[in-house]
């Protein structure tokens, strides 16, 4: 995952910060690179809502007869080692590849978020507390803490989504940490204070604005990590339980079944590249657009 520094750019006011969030959408339509990203996000973003609609047949109905059929008029992509149709299984599975990085980090950045605050504007004792929490589940590598979780609990979607979710929060509970830190200390939050503003007065209406940005342009470049994710541990048979489309579910299919049909790992291949080109060239245009000086404080 993505992981944040504790010093990112200057403090806004609110009206400042506000201005900049809404010409961010034009700058990210006059990026090209933007623009094509917020394109492959949208397409498959609709390709995942409709997909009972979108698909041609049933991704689950086996025919056996047909297996290893190669593109035709009734099956645009083939068929697999069991007659089921890969572009069925492939749109299904932008379904079960979105819901499981977007449900993921929906949870890890709102969590991230409430801890960060917590921590950049609470007493120094919690703060401290909180931080060596994060610095520990930091430290532990990702890989290893995901294998062992799902040794325990069993492959599946809810376990994958923990897993995701253990590894992120710490990465966006420092960022939140850090822009709380140098907006606490802001000529205009100390004036909010001086007047009589109460800390949740100063919380959701001065800090949350300004760091809510920066979050955006981490959860949108952590995506497409979190697909790659899912798909290698779908294929380790860590992941998504079979007969559930998934495209890490496809590949290994597709690697068992090579010599027979090889087109099948070029079918899950492609859109699970352009998935996670669309939302890395989304991030790059959001991190540009938002505050191009995040440039130096964001790293992959």
């Amino acid at each position: 995952m993505s992981s944040a520094p504790d010093a990112l750019a200057a403090p806004l006011p609110p009206a400042e910060a506000a201005a900049r969030t809404r010409g961010a959408f034009a700058a990210l339509l006059r990026d090209p690179m933007g623009a094509a990203g917020l394109a492959l996000v949208v397409l498959f973003a609709l390709m995942a809502l409709l997909a009972p609609w979108v698909a041609p047949q049933d991704p689950l109905r086996l025919d056996v007869a047909n297996r290893f059929a190669p593109p035709s008029w009734a099956h645009w992509a083939g068929t697999d080692h069991l007659g089921r149709d890969l572009l069925s299984r492939i749109v299904w599975g932008a379904r079960v590849a979105l819901g499981i990085a977007l449900t993921a980090t929906g949870i890890a950045a709102a969590l991230g978020l409430l801890l960060g605050l917590v921590a950049g504007y609470g007493p120094r004792w919690l703060d401290a507390i909180l931080v060596l929490l994060l610095d520990s589940v930091n430290s532990l590598p990702m890989i290893m803490l995901a294998l062992a979780v799902i040794t325990v609990a069993g492959p599946g979607i809810p376990t994958l989504i923990l897993v995701i979710v253990a590894i992120s929060v710490p990465g966006y509970a420092r960022l939140i940490r850090a822009q709380t830190l140098a907006l606490r200390s802001a000529d205009f939050v100390e004036a909010e204070r001086a007047m009589g503003a109460s800390g949740l007065r100063i919380v959701g209406l001065h800090l949350l604005p300004n760091v809510v940005g920066p979050l955006v342009i981490l959860v949108s470049m952590d995506i497409p990590v979190v697909i790659m994710l899912e798909a290698g541990l779908s294929y380790l048979g860590f992941g998504v339980k079979p007969p559930t489309p998934s495209w890490g579910n496809i590949l290994y299919d597709g690697f068992t079944s090579l010599r027979s049909a090889p087109g099948m790992v070029i079918a899950a291949g492609v859109p699970l590249v352009l998935c996670t080109l669309g939302f890395t060239f989304l991030g790059e245009a959001l991190r540009d657009a938002l505050d191009p000086r995040l440039r130096a404080g964001l790293r992959r």
